[in-house]
This record gives C-alpha cells, structure tokens and sequence, in this order.
C-alpha cells in the first residue's frame, strides 16, 4: 500500500496500536503491520515524529524500559488518547462513509440495489 494511503490516519493508527497496553516504538510498527495483515508498513522515521507530538498533545505518556543494557521508550494512552482514539475512529467511520457513497453509490441510503 502506498505511503501516501497512510498520511492523515496515521496519529488514528499509533493510537489503536496502543489501545490494549504500552509499547516500545519497534512493537508498536511490527503492531501495525500484522493488524493490517502486512498491508501497512510504517517507518520509525515516521512514526517517531508522530509519537513525540502525539504526547506533547497530552494523548501518549512515555517511560524509559531498560532489557539488558539496552534502553528504549515506551508509550501508552492517556485518558486525552483514549478521547482522541474514540475521535479518530469516528471521523474513519464518517470518511469511509463518504467515499463508499461515491465509490459504490448503490449503497448509499435511500438506493436500491
């Protein structure tokens, strides 16, 4: 899938991710990855960036982990993420809406198919 395909639902994606615990930053791509059975592959250059403003908004908490001697942040939903998670979808929902009644206009209300 395009990379393009991504921008705009990515701060969605990184959310849901995080929704059943914390994560480090390589789990939360490889999290991705096998939720969209392989169809998205996300970059650290891109995901990173993401996570740094997603917790400046208030939505992620991170911590640093230590396994052996290596040390590496982890992040989690705050209750504002668990908010902004429930937005996203919504919005998704509104947006696939929109699009499958153009795309696929014999599903939209009030035709008949």
């Amino acid at each position: 899938m395009k990379a393009d395909t991504v921008r705009g639902h990515l701060d969605g994606l990184l959310l849901a991710a995080l929704e059943s615990g914390p994560l480090h930053g390589y789990a939360i791509i490889t999290a991705v990855q096998e939720r969209s059975g392989g169809a998205l592959e996300l970059r650290a250059g891109t995901i990173y960036p993401a996570l740094k403003r997603l917790e400046r908004l208030g939505f992620l908490h991170s911590s640093w982990e230590s396994v052996g001697e290596r040390r590496r942040r982890c992040y989690e939903l705050t209750d504002a993420g668990r908010r902004g998670l429930d937005d996203e979808r919504a919005a998704w929902r509104r947006f696939t809406a929109a699009i499958g009644s153009v795309l696929d206009p014999a599903t939209r209300p009030g035709i008949a198919t």
